[in-house]
């Protein structure tokens, strides 16, 4: 809409109440806090942390989940605000939740690989919640490259896993649809790797994030200054670039193997992925299965995540399509009301 001579002076003179009225709330902001839900530190190894989220009454589920959230950016997301946090929705919605904690690697982690994480510290931490709980089997519940983790060690020890939930996970590498897919296939990961000295900076993959939408800095600029005015709404905005700034390095012998097996050999699907010295063999998935997708994912387009079904053993499968982004699925206002019952549902007709 243009604009006349005769409003221009107003919109200014608008626009400067707002800094002014936003400089107020910041200089009497407190910390900003997320990830407040009450949890116990109950299993640690090296980095890597294992919360027990507390409850004030028994859960209806009886099957304790365990979280696994991907090794890029942090688990703090899915707990992002009190009125927005998918973990406090499924705890109230009557889950026994576990989550691992990553932590932030530093140089003496950069030879940690993939079976490390995933027939190390995952198998470690499910063995925990098993034995804590007296069951042969958990629940495992998953999101992003945590999902893609999840899935590979449900195919190597299927009697541990009753039920298995991804969000928003790549499976099928060799789609075309989304830029990150499309850079990854030309990219020299171990060029990469050695130019940062076996660590990958968690601030290089967030650039690299943001140059996927390289519009976005800038409407972040135009929203922040219509919500300086309102105290609670910067607040969460402020909470959300909080989360995005914690972003954790990354171990380079576990990148490499994650960037040049999958995103460029698509090496899961084609059942020549190998942990150790085990094939991964999806066949192998035979609990059921829960995969979520995000309809406007653009860093893990449906189709990546919609081609599970035809490499599964199970046949209890079910693709659940959820309007909206890759960070919407957990933040988004429909999040609350429509994914935690959801979930909570699907988990209960399989306890």
């Amino acid at each position: 809409m243009k604009m006349n001579n005769s409003e221009l002076p107003q919109e200014i003179f608008s626009n400067a109440l707002k800094l002014v009225k936003g400089f107020e709330h910041l200089n009497n902001l407190q910390e900003i806090e997320i990830a407040s839900t009450p949890k116990t530190l109950v299993y640690s190894e090296d980095k890597l942390k294992l919360y027990r989220y507390n409850r004030n009454s028994k859960p209806t589920i009886k099957t304790p989940v365990l979280i696994v959230y991907a090794l890029v950016n942090t688990y703090k997301m899915l707990d992002l605000q009190p009125d927005r946090s998918y973990i406090k929705n499924l705890l109230d919605s009557g889950l026994d939740i576990y989550l691992i904690d990553w932590g932030h690697p530093t140089k003496m982690d950069r030879y940690l690989s993939m079976e490390d994480y995933i027939d190390g510290y995952i198998n470690n931490c499910v063995d925990f919640v098993r034995k804590e709980n007296q069951m042969d089997k958990i629940n495992l519940l998953s999101i992003c490259q945590g999902g893609t983790f999840s899935l590979i060690y449900s195919a190597l020890h299927p009697e541990k896993i009753r039920n298995c939930i991804t969000h928003v996970t790549p499976v099928d590498f060799s789609i075309e649809e989304g830029l990150l897919f499309k850079w990854s296939k030309e990219m020299d990961f171990n060029a990469l790797i050695d130019g940062f000295d076996g660590l990958v900076p968690g601030s290089f993959l967030n650039d690299g994030f943001e140059m996927l939408k390289p519009m976005m800095k800038a409407q972040k600029s135009s929203v922040l200054i219509n919500l300086f005015d309102d105290k609670t709404k910067l607040t969460n905005f402020l909470r959300m670039e909080k989360w995005i700034a914690d972003s954790p390095d990354q171990a380079g012998a576990c990148f490499l193997q994650f960037m040049e097996d999958l995103y460029i050999k698509n090496k899961l699907i084609k059942g020549e992925l190998e942990i150790g010295n085990q094939k991964v063999n999806l066949k192998k998935i035979t609990m059921p299965i829960l995969n979520i997708y995000a309809s406007e994912d653009h860093l893990v387009p449906p189709s990546s995540s919609i081609a599970l079904k035809n490499y599964v053993g199970t046949s209890d499968y079910e693709a659940y399509r959820f309007e909206g982004g890759h960070i919407g699925v957990f933040v988004g206002s429909r999040t609350q009301k429509e994914l935690a019952p959801k979930v909570c549902k699907w988990l209960k007709e399989r306890d």
